[in-house]
């Protein structure tokens, strides 16, 4: 589906920035400040027993994330700060709320004592969800892929019939407002890349794919989202880029995240276990396939562009993690050469 002419000219470009800068991961969390009476008021409104504990959690968060400990055992308390829109907390938690009654692993809202699932504590909106045991894997294994692979297959099919929409505001319609945000900053990270990126943001436009099997998706499975024990995924975290989209453009989010060793090769074999995993579940149409290719180069275009913003307008000093999105241009590069999936490992 090609861009119409002017239309992402005429996009709300606060918008978008926004939607990126929710992007950004803190490196060591700032909180808001809980007491423990708030804390144990707060708890107080839910049937899960008394506080014994509640300690921030400072990895990879956007949130203020807190581990609770009650007599009936972990939880995970959040404050949602500003990255998160009030308005979206129905849709991600319902959400969570609907996949985990559908036997998917991953966090489960509680409920308090008036029927609801998010709360105020310190003036913010709060929930608690389950805790999932497991660990993100630091390197990721082939049999990792797979397993990946068969479990977002069975999230997508347990989406459905999920009674709510939200689109996905850092998709096609807002990486060309997202590079000219930069644009004239673009060179400082490489010559020639905003000529580049033009070039290759055309031909996404130009070719964009429509009427796609769509449903709910997670958007943001990076490793850093997906627990294991072993060899065995225990959990699907982090909900809060979930949005309604191809499915087949989950795929390719996770093919850039997960399928590209630390030195920017392609691993062929991590992306056929990945690929094979989703289709013993949910096979692709057709359609699926042919666009997985341009999926994945959209895929690519979506993170380098977060990247590039938060690489040049982060200010020094700034508690975040600025990731590499040259990282991103390697791999958009690689995806423009590929024809079709069967050059991702898919027989």
């Amino acid at each position: 589906m090609a861009c119409q002419a002017g239309c992402c000219s005429r996009m709300n470009r606060r918008h978008y920035i926004a939607a990126i800068e929710r992007q950004t991961r803190v490196a060591m969390a700032v909180y808001t400040e809980v007491s423990d009476a708030d804390v144990t008021a707060f708890v107080a409104q839910y049937d899960i027993g008394d506080v014994q504990s509640c300690k921030g959690i400072a990895e990879g968060i956007e949130n203020s994330n807190f581990l609770l400990t009650t007599d009936q055992g972990p939880f995970i308390l959040t404050l949602y700060e500003k990255r998160v829109k009030r308005q979206d907390l129905p849709f991600y938690l319902g959400l969570m709320r609907h996949l985990s009654n559908k036997g998917i692993p991953c966090p489960t809202p509680i409920i308090d004592r008036q029927g609801h699932m998010q709360a105020e504590l310190c003036n913010r909106p709060a929930a608690i969800v389950s805790f999932r045991q497991g660990m993100w894997p630091r390197r990721a294994t082939p049999g990792n892929c797979a397993a990946l692979g068969a479990a977002m297959a069975r999230m997508h099919l347990a989406g459905d019939h999920f009674p709510l929409n939200r689109d996905n505001d850092l998709s096609l319609s807002s990486w060309r407002p997202l590079l000219d945000a930069s644009r004239r900053r673009v060179d400082e990270v490489q010559q020639g890349l905003a000529e580049e990126l033009d070039g290759r943001l055309d031909a996404l436009e130009a070719e964009w794919p429509s009427n796609l099997p769509t449903g709910v998706i997670h958007a943001d499975l990076f490793p850093d989202n997906v627990f294991f024990r072993g060899d065995k995924l225990t959990g699907l975290i982090d909900f809060y880029f979930a949005c309604t989209d191809f499915f087949v453009y989950d795929l390719a989010i996770c093919l850039n995240a997960w399928c590209f060793e630390v030195a920017g090769d392609f691993n062929i074999t991590k992306a056929r276990r990945l690929l094979a995993g989703y289709v013993s579940i949910r096979p692709l149409s057709g359609a699926e396939l042919n666009a997985l290719p341009i999926l994945a180069r959209g895929a690519a275009m979506r993170f380098l562009l977060t990247r590039l913003y938060d690489w040049l307008f982060t200010p020094e000093g700034a508690l975040v993690t600025r990731k590499d999105p040259l990282e991103y241009l390697k791999r958009l590069r690689f995806h423009g050469g590929v024809q079709s999936a069967s050059e991702y490992g898919l027989d």
